[in-house]
Parts: structure tokens; sequence; C-alpha cells
């Protein structure tokens, strides 16, 4: 009969299959971050809410989770492909050279190159067969105009890069408005335009932050070319256009009251902070503070649409 102690050393996985594990767990994690899931989880949540505005209640669970699903693997295409492009620049910024798998040679640029076009054709195939054309189109030309126009073009030669490719990042309303009723109408590009204005506040307010690293891999953000205080001045007034499009969901009669009230609140506070930024020039810490509170303005507002559309129908 045999101890415990030989039957422990039966059972105990090898050396070489636990270093087998964590090789794969390695890779799996180096794909992960290819895709930026962080990121993604944002415009899910602008997609989800989308639809509810859309639906005008509760749409249905099947086309929300195919819905999700594609926008997830574009999001995850468009990053992958923008890690692919950017791998110089990565290589060079200190908080992207190790962390990001393909500078840090952990992943071969063919290989993530074939990794994103594989997800950028699921995404089509998932809303073309499942959901509808158009959404897939729309999805689609959310991925090309991250790459080609914001990516390739955009970034390295223009201090209002991501002004204008910030563009890419609101195309989820569209195609979630686009998933449940087969058009684009006003609210969902109104959507499109409460995030298009959102993005240079949110993104400069973090560009600040990474100011030396976006110079020495000689990327022209705002801050590098024109300074902090100019870059205060343009994120409170793009901050006033973020509000104003915001509020005007509910003048279009796209939104109700419930959702009217939480964008006053959210929108005055926003306001505020980058008021205040801009009056007091605040350091790093105040600015890190604002780009934290965006990501919170935009998921709770984006949320509000939801409560806009499930409360009245609960009383």
């Amino acid at each position: 009969m045999r101890d415990s102690s030989s039957m422990l050393a039966v059972d105990r996985p090898s050396t070489s299959e636990v270093q087998r594990w964590a090789a794969w767990r390695q890779v799996f994690a180096d794909y992960l971050s290819l895709t930026k899931p962080r990121i993604i989880i944002l415009l899910l949540v602008t997609t989800l809410c989308a639809m509810f505005a859309a639906a005008r209640g509760v749409p249905d669970s099947a086309l929300v989770t195919i819905t999700l699903i594609g926008g997830a693997l574009a999001a995850a295409a468009a990053n992958t492909l923008n890690c692919v492009l950017d791998r110089d620049v990565d290589a060079v910024m200190r908080r992207t050279r190790m962390r990001r798998p393909i500078p840090a040679g952990r992943v071969a640029p063919h290989r993530a190159l074939a990794f994103g076009l594989l997800l950028g054709t699921l995404s089509f195939l998932t809303f073309a067969v499942w959901v509808n054309l158009l959404s897939a189109v729309l999805a689609t030309a959310g991925i090309l105009f991250y790459v080609f126009i914001y990516t390739i073009w955009l970034k390295r030669t223009t201090p209002q890069n991501i002004v204008i490719g910030g563009a890419a990042g609101a195309v989820p309303p569209l195609v979630a408005w686009a998933a449940v009723t087969g058009r684009v109408e006003l609210p969902a590009v109104l959507m499109f335009l409460v995030i298009f204005f959102w993005t240079p506040p949110h993104f400069w307010a973090l560009a600040i932050k990474l100011k030396d690293d976006y110079a020495s891999a000689r990327i022209p953000m705002l801050p590098v070319v024109a300074g902090e205080a100019e870059t205060h001045r343009q994120m409170f007034w793009y901050t006033v256009v973020t509000v104003v499009t915001s509020l005007a969901l509910g003048w279009a009669g796209a939104m109700g009251p419930i959702y009217g009230a939480g964008a006053i609140v959210l929108g005055g506070m926003f306001l505020q902070k980058t008021w205040r930024l801009w009056r007091s020039g605040g350091g790093s810490d105040a600015t890190w503070r604002l780009y934290r509170f965006s990501l919170v303005y935009l998921a709770l507002l984006f949320a509000m649409m939801i409560l806009d559309r499930i409360l009245p129908s609960l009383t």
C-alpha cells in the first residue's frame, strides 16, 4: 500500500506541465492585452445603453448578446491593429515598451496582424449574419477609420489627432441603433456627437500626464505642441459642447426627464472640474482626477438612458 506522500507525488503535475500551462497563460494574456480590454468595456456600455434607448425599453436579449459580441470583436480588432502599427511608438514610451507584447518581443507583429484581421472579419460576419448589414458596415467603418485615419495619418501629423480620430470611438451608438431599428436616426447621431466631443477633454487629461512620453515618441499631442494651459482651455470648451449636445437629446424628444435631470447634474460636475482645471492650472493629480471622472461621466450619462426607458414603465 502506497503512503500518502507517494500518492501526492503521483498526482502532482510535473515541472514541464506547469511550465506549459504558464506559457499558455502568458500567450492568452498577451493576445488579450493587444485588444485593450479596458477600453472595450466602456464601448460596450455605450452600445448597451443605446440599444435600450433605441428599443424604448428592454431590447431582445439575444440581439443584445450578439451585438455586444460583435462590438467587442470590432473594438478588439481596431485596438490590435493599432498595436501593430504603433509598435515603434510603444517601444519608446515608458508606459508601453514592456507592458505591450509586441515591443516587449512576446508577440510577433505578423501574428498580431493576423489576429487583428481575424477579429475584424469575425465582427463583420457576426453583425451581417445575425444582426443586419447596416450594423456590420458601421462597425467595420469604425475599425477602418481608427486604423487608417487616426493611427496611420492623424496621430503622427497633427495635434488635433484625437479630435478627429475620436469619431472611431463614437461609432458604437450608431451600431447599436442600427442593430435595433435597422436605421440611423437623430438620437443615434446625437449620442455619436456626445462621445465625439467628450473624447478630447477625456483623452487630453491622460495626454497631459503622459506628455513626456509623447514628446519622446514625437507624437504631436496637444499638450506637447501647445502646452498645458492651452490644453486646459480647449478641454473646457469641448466639455461645454459635450454637455450642450447631451442636453440636446432631451430637447429633441429622444429622452425624457430622468435622463435630462441626470445630464444636467453630470454635465454641471464635468464643467466645474474642467473650469477649475483651466483657471487654476492644476497639476498632474488634478488632471488625473479629471481623467477618471470623465470615464464615470460618460458611463453614468449613458446609464441614465436605461433608467429613462425602464423606470417609467415600473411606476
